[in-house]
């Protein structure tokens, strides 16, 4: 059955001059818009669909075929692309931000009621998103650990302690803060923060007060108090480029500072540089992150920041471990600091940092034990704990898309086959004539999941052969295939729902065989220009 796209809406829509559609009933809200489909671009032109629709019709037009079996596919299938192209098949969302977004939100077969239950759903969805947008919140949750003890070790001070044979492993700081934001016009944010922090059995806490406003389109300014305590904090920023921003901080109070820094960011790295000058601290920064371009975010790190403290050299990586996790890990090296290991979970909006304190001596061994350490752990964890909780999610997710698209499935297999059936004719006319210029042959197509990785063997491959559909796509020795999921052309399905998908092409231009692969959703124009 084809599937179910979206053509290019005219600005004297009702939908698009402020007026509902109604359709069975159910009416369609504004800004939303109920379009005929047809296996075409998801934008195409009125002419294009309208090509498209002619051409189904020629195929699937009962009176061509005189094998009454066949005849009664063909009705039932010529029904469907006639349906398909009058009723509305998708709500598009025609207002500027979405720029002109396909919201293939509703089947062809649901009642006016599933449509209307389906959009409101979407709505809700819609709401709590941009709720949790507006309040931003954001938490940190901070365990000191003190594990000196590992490195630092006198073995005289132990001689008389009972079970003095094992280091001494505490927690000797926590941290706590939370923070939402408040819009309060369109330029102005109101910002309230809170923390309680505890560290050798001292404790405190304090609540925070901020606003922002956005001074220009390049710049904005953000001012701030801490608890009852006189200060004040005043924090102005700008766009210096596309990926440029500088900040100037000035801080008032107790611990008096004023800092600048500029920071750059961009697809493949963070760059930053920052100098302080304040009470009691005073310091220069730099900082480089690079940014892999792999599925799991994977970030490498290092910096260098010298003050009156002394010298602090850093170094580290980050990795996207779940939908909404990421975690990593930094050693910090420094004089008279000694080395630190620092892990840090981001999960949504929430952060867990364990700052994990190992000597306070710059020992050769501490350092190696940090850096090894957690890479040794991360990749045991990933092979044994990380990687199959995601496949059991998966196959989980996948078993339970399944079921409830098997009998969808099964239908569409069925028309795909009959579909099939009804094409042959067209088809061998379509390779005669191919044949007699020496133009385009499909030889050989499928379509599914293949596996060629070594590390999936035990995966079973799911294809279909689909040398027929293509063939009779062929016009003019041209096979063009828009930028769409390749399940809703003529004589496919989907034999893998919820998988990754592509297709595989032999054909034969011009006496000479090549083949192709691609994506799912990829595009695809054979033969090439240089064939």
């Amino acid at each position: 059955m084809p599937v179910t796209h979206a053509k290019q809406c005219c600005s004297d829509h009702p939908s698009a001059d402020g007026e509902g559609e109604v359709w069975n009933g159910a009416e369609i809200p504004v800004g939303w818009c109920a379009l005929p489909g047809l296996p075409v671009s998801e934008l195409a032109s009125s002419e294009e669909l309208k090509a498209a629709y002619r051409r189904l019709c020629m195929l699937y037009h009962p009176d061509k075929h005189r094998d009454p079996e066949l005849k009664s596919q063909a009705e039932r299938l010529f029904n469907l692309v006639h349906q398909a192209y009058e009723g509305p098949p998708v709500l598009l969302d025609l207002r500027p931000q979405r720029h002109w977004q396909l919201r293939a939100v509703v089947e062809r077969k649901r009642t006016p009621a599933e449509i209307r239950e389906e959009f409101e759903r979407l709505q809700r969805e819609r709401e709590e998103r941009r709720l949790q947008q507006r309040t931003n919140p954001k938490g940190t949750i901070s365990v000191g650990v003190d594990a000196t003890d590992l490195f630092d070790r006198y073995d005289e001070e132990y001689e008389d302690v009972s079970g003095s044979g094992f280091p001494q492993i505490e927690i000797n700081k926590m941290h706590i803060s939370q923070s939402i934001e408040a819009p309060l016009t369109a330029t102005d944010t109101a910002i309230l923060s809170g923390s309680l922090s505890t560290q050798n059995g001292n404790g405190g806490g304090s609540i925070n007060f901020a606003l922002r406003r956005v001074t220009s389109a390049k710049g904005w300014g953000e001012f701030s108090s801490r608890g009852i305590r006189p200060g004040l904090t005043t924090v102005l920023a700008r766009n210096l480029d596309k990926n440029t921003v500088g900040y100037l901080q000035w801080r008032w109070g107790i611990q008096s500072a004023m800092n600048t820094s500029i920071v750059r960011d961009t697809k493949t790295c963070h760059f930053t540089v920052a100098l302080q000058l304040g009470i009691p601290h005073s310091f220069a920064l730099i900082s480089y992150q690079h940014k892999f371009q792999d599925d799991d975010q994977t970030r490498v790190k290092g910096s260098l920041k010298a003050g009156f403290f002394g010298t602090i050299v850093e170094y580290g990586a980050e990795r996207k471990i779940s939908r909404h996790s990421v975690l990593g890990a930094a050693v910090s090296i420094g004089v008279p600091q000694g080395v630190s290991l620092k892990v840090k979970l981001n999960r949504a909006s929430q952060t867990y940092f364990f700052p994990i304190h190992l000597t306070d001596q710059l020992l050769p061994s501490a350092v190696f034990y940090a850096t090894v350490g957690p890479l040794v752990i991360y990749l045991a964890m990933h092979r044994l704990i990380i990687k199959p909780y995601l496949r059991a999610q998966k196959d989980k997710e996948l078993e339970k898309q399944r079921e409830s698209t098997a009998s969808d499935v099964l239908q569409k297999k069925q028309e795909a086959e009959a579909a099939v059936r009804l094409m042959q004719e067209s088809v061998r006319r379509i390779i005669e004539a191919e044949e007699s210029r020496m133009g385009l042959i499909i030889v050989n197509a499928w379509y599914g999941k293949f596996v060629n990785d070594k590390s999936r063997k035990n995966e079973r491959v799911k294809v279909i052969d689909v040398t027929v559909p293509l063939q009779c796509l062929v016009k003019d020795s041209k096979l063009i295939l828009t930028e769409a999921s390749k399940a809703g052309l003529p004589g496919f399905y989907d034999p893998c729902v919820g998988e990754e998908k592509s297709l595989r092409v032999l054909y034969q231009f011009r006496g000479v065989l090549h083949q192709v692969m691609v994506p799912d959703s990829e595009a695809l124009r054979i033969p090439k220009q240089c064939e």
